[in-house]
């Protein structure tokens, strides 16, 4: 269970008696703030709650499983958080991301062929994340190593956006890629350096009606996304373990909702590139707002601490902010964050020996050949052909108008 004390929120337990998971906060204090923001989160996602007056405190303990509409729905309330936050920036880049995208009619008569854009100038930025905004899943930022790639269509004109794909610093607690890996702590800790997570991997409309998704998906594992990662971290060096950060063993990745449809029956030549290894626990930060989580860094602001997030300082800062913020206020940080939502969690090995070399078992990496042509080329006879004999889809991918492409 977890407790939080709310001594000084006198209509607290009125708003609990009415189930009012949305009950306002308007105390000028930060501390009592961070924990009626919590405390709302928790609510809003069915958390059972009792009410000790005594202490002032709130007892809560999460429901069995969150129901699939429930997390969708604190999924699009994060969104919309998120939107309203960045309203103005996204009116400004509306042109922006229209400008990067294709008639229906030009897409559907596309041979499609891909190009990966490394995101570096301000302008490729702006436009990957204008895009990301576009998704389901609230916008989120990583911290420590991050890579950010426009898949293009270079058989149009103005090689329009076909796909976002992001690799950032794995997270460091995950028990179930841990035992499928084979690490101990101590191995971990070592070897972390050598894996990335795909925490963004996605199509953009129309292409999103092709199994944009799927292809997306086969190039990250592809032999070009391995040597753009090699060259960006030549030579770089983390600050924690004073270690190379350009060799890449394996990717992870988790499923939104459950199941993926977009990472099963992902092969090529016999071999299966995204490997169902588990769920997660559910130990993660989705069900926290942002606000939830600036308000923690507020806090830990106002007693002098500061939680950095730059290269080399460990890839999972909102952890870090969480846990350091729930000791502060004296709750407990591992139930808050053990409590997520659950996901489906996927490895994208990129050599054959990749668990013996992060188990440090073997010194070199023999690394698939996996050249983006060939995915490419089997995607398209997998996948595509199959695809565009549908008429739903093909009306779906034909009505498509970048001019009214919206947010």
């Amino acid at each position: 269970m977890l407790e939080i004390g709310v001594g000084r929120h006198h209509k607290l337990r009125e708003y609990l008696h009415e189930g009012r998971a949305d009950f306002p906060i308007t105390t000028s204090s930060i501390e009592e703030k961070v924990r009626l923001l919590i405390l709302r989160d928790l609510m809003r996602l069915g958390w059972h709650w009792d009410f000790d007056a005594q202490s002032k405190r709130v007892i809560l303990e999460p429901p069995d499983t969150y129901d699939k509409q429930l997390v969708k729905h604190s999924m699009q309330m994060k969104r919309e958080e998120s939107l309203k936050k960045h309203e103005a920036w996204i009116g400004r880049h509306l042109a922006l991301a229209r400008g990067n995208l294709a008639d229906g009619e030009a897409v559907w008569n596309s041979s499609i062929e891909p190009m990966i854009e490394v995101c570096e100038t301000q302008k490729q930025i702006d436009t990957f994340r204008i895009f990301r905004f576009y998704w389901s899943s609230p916008y989120s930022e990583y911290v420590g190593r991050r890579i950010k790639l426009l898949i293009r269509d270079r058989a149009l004109p103005g090689k329009p956006v076909i796909a976002l794909a992001a690799l950032g610093s794995s997270i460091v607690h995950i028990p179930e890629r841990d035992m499928w890996v084979g690490w101990d702590t101590k191995t971990r800790t070592k070897n972390l350096i050598y894996t990335m997570d795909a925490y963004i991997l996605g199509a953009m409309p129309p292409y999103n009606y092709l199994l944009g998704g799927k292809l997306a998906s086969y190039i990250l594992a592809s032999n070009e996304v391995r040597k753009i990662y090699k060259q960006k971290y030549k030579g770089r060096v983390t600050n924690i373990s004073q270690r190379t950060a350009n060799e890449l063993a394996c990717i992870f990745t988790t499923s939104l909702y459950g199941n993926s449809s977009q990472y099963n029956r992902l092969n090529y030549e016999q071999q299966k590139l995204y490997i169902p290894i588990g769920q997660t626990k559910g130990y993660g930060t989705l069900h926290l707002t942002d606000a939830t989580v600036t308000a923690m860094q507020e806090y830990l602001g106002s007693v002098g601490l500061v939680v950095t997030n730059k290269f080399g300082d460990g890839p999972s800062w909102r952890f870090r902010l969480i846990r350091t913020a729930a000791e502060y206020l004296g709750f407990d940080a591992d139930f808050l964050l053990r409590h997520s939502f659950q996901r489906n969690i996927y490895a994208i090995p990129l050599a054959e020996n990749a668990r013996e070399f992060l188990r440090g078992e073997q010194k070199k990496l023999e690394y698939f050949d996996y050249p983006m042509r060939s995915l490419v080329s089997y995607w398209k006879d997998r996948w595509l052909v199959k695809r565009k004999q549908r008429s739903d889809v093909e009306g779906a991918v034909r009505s498509f108008r970048r001019s009214t492409f919206n947010i």
